[in-house]
């Protein structure tokens, strides 16, 4: 992600203003070579803002289990996207290390705010284009901004072969018809997790982390009732 602020900026692009954060995230985005050695790239995005603040405390115990659970299978580069606050959504660096990316997520505190999952697409599209990723995952419990303008953005990266994969938490039915809306066009698949549910979520995140890395087939290698569920769902 540039340092640079654009000299126009859409309401899509990831905001560059600098935060307290400034000094550490400069530090994630120093790419060392040992460190992009992964054979899957899986954009990992995440909504903190205050709602979500209990959830993200859980992510940030459970992402490890995504690295473990691939393994054996190959690496995975995984780089955190989030938001929060009225208009900051960020990036790191892409990393192999569980440690790294679980050091950063501790240092991040939910804000009040509104979601920006627009900023999280065309940011995923972007990255998509300088060298493939395979798979986003997105774990949020709202939908504040204008569907029309989100859903074309979701189909932009299905054209790229870039599923996104939603994870709603809580149970709004109008979230729900949003997040179906883009995990849909995007050729990815939605759950719901229940509020708390550490067990659901990690296995959620392990699917996606196996998808990222060994594609459909490793997906049903792992005959989970939850792959089952996500596999019926990618085109």
């Amino acid at each position: 992600m540039s340092k640079n602020e654009p000299t126009t900026r859409s309401s899509t692009e990831i905001d560059p203003t600098r935060s307290d954060l400034d000094n550490f995230l400069a530090d994630m985005m120093a790419t060392k070579k040992s460190d992009v050695a992964g054979s899957g790239r899986l954009i990992f995005a995440l909504d903190a803002t205050m709602s979500r603040e209990e959830t993200w405390d859980m992510a940030c115990q459970l992402q490890g289990d995504m690295f473990k659970t691939v393994a054996s299978i190959g690496g995975l580069n995984v780089q955190l996207v989030y938001y929060r606050g009225l208009d900051e959504c960020r990036a790191s660096r892409w990393v192999t290390d569980p440690v790294k990316l679980a050091n950063l997520m501790t240092k991040i505190k939910c804000n009040a705010g509104h979601t920006q999952i627009g900023k999280v697409l065309a940011h995923a599209k972007r990255e998509t284009g300088l060298l493939k990723v395979a798979a986003a995952v997105f774990v949020g419990d709202a939908f504040e901004e204008d569907a029309d303008e989100i859903v074309p953005l979701a189909r932009e990266l299905g054209q790229l072969n870039m599923p996104v994969f939603m994870f709603q938490e809580g149970d709004s039915r109008s979230v729900e018809r949003v997040f179906r809306e883009v995990a849909k066009a995007s050729g990815g698949a939605y759950c719901r997790f229940d509020d708390g549910s550490a067990d659901q979520l990690r296995e959620l995140l392990k699917l996606v982390a196996t998808f990222a890395v060994g594609g459909v087939a490793a997906l049903a290698a792992s005959k989970s009732a939850d792959a089952v569920k996500l596999l019926s769902q990618l085109k």
